[in-house]
């Protein structure tokens, strides 16, 4: 199939929830003509109210023109026909609850109303949305997974199908572009795809905590806040791995009983992370102190803005 992101005028997002309303946002934001579908005229109503209290706060902080807020809005068209706002769509941002029927029903429209060549987009946060839907032709649907709030949050992970054609998948990854976000293609489907399946590790730690009377909420917050949570915009999860060690994650794999050969392999040659220059990341040659140096400064500016922010506080 032939997909040209010029030619894509109407986009269609389908559920004004608390992720649809922001995606349409985003849309509408960048050019597109947008019809906002949900089956309830209420929740559409508090849709578009939520969506003129997002553009004014992000005019306040200079992310938009506050006199770009009345076109952005008159782009985008609240409706509950789904069918004739489908006949028009040349692309589909499906954006409905985790349930499996609904998922279900609302695809059996999308297939019955719309053109065979509109592109099918997922915002399903764990669902194989490839097993669970029945489609003609499979190579148009493509899960495109947001965070909220979908207008401030720059991530979005694009998970195709065995089916999914390449131009599907180079089409989602230009479009999040032409948007301003930051898309990552998975290599494969997995169950959660990247965040949310880290957050999920994240959410048994935690569960287990409070279970046992090991902490209160609020102490794992703040032990959190003032830990990790500093260093994650800087080294993330993965890097944060080189920075320790790899030979001392090898040794602390060990004590457990374990032995991954991604760890193994790279202690083996000597690569051990920042203090060799080279470990699961590659700092070309540079020496640990001038990497040790720069990553200690984003650490010290970090830290005095949430600081001056009292981040580490409740919200």
């Amino acid at each position: 199939m032939k997909l040209n992101i010029n030619e894509i005028k109407h986009v269609m997002v389908i559920g004004a929830g608390t992720m649809g309303h922001s995606i349409a946002q985003v849309y509408a934001q960048s050019g597109f003509e947008v019809d906002l579908v949900d089956l309830k005229q209420e929740a559409l109503d508090i849709a578009i109210n939520k969506i003129e209290f997002n553009l004014n706060l992000l005019a306040e902080y200079q992310r938009i023109s506050s006199d770009e807020i009345p076109s952005i809005v008159n782009r985008i068209n609240p409706s509950t026909d789904l069918e004739t706002a489908a006949k028009k769509a040349e692309y589909v941002v499906e954006a409905v609850s985790e349930n499996r029927d609904i998922k279900r029903g609302v695809y059996s429209q999308l297939d019955e109303f719309c053109s065979r060549k509109t592109v099918f987009a997922s915002n399903t946060s764990e669902l194989n949305i490839f097993k669970l839907v029945a489609i003609n032709n499979p190579e148009r649907l493509v899960i495109q997974h947001w965070f909220r709030p979908a207008h401030i949050i720059p991530l979005v992970e694009i998970v195709a199908g065995r089916k999914t054609s390449p131009e599907v998948i180079d089409l989602s990854y230009n479009m999040l572009k032409k948007l301003g976000k930051t898309p990552i293609i998975l290599k494969k489907f997995t169950n959660a795809f990247i965040v949310n399946k880290i957050q999920q590790a994240i959410n048994s730690a935690v569960f287990g905590l409070l279970l046992k009377g090991i902490a209160t909420p609020e102490e794992i917050d703040l032990a959190v806040k003032t830990s990790f949570s500093l260093r994650l915009p800087v080294v993330g999860v993965v890097q944060n791995l080189d920075f320790v060690g790899l030979d001392v994650i090898s040794d602390v794999l060990k004590n457990m009983g374990l032995e991954l050969s991604i760890i193994k392999d790279k202690v083996d040659q000597g690569q051990y992370g920042v203090k060799t220059s080279k470990g699961l990341f590659d700092y070309s040659g540079r020496s640990e102190e001038e990497i040790l140096r720069k990553k200690d400064e984003k650490y010290l500016k970090i830290l005095e803005f949430l600081e001056e922010l009292d981040i580490f506080e409740p919200v």
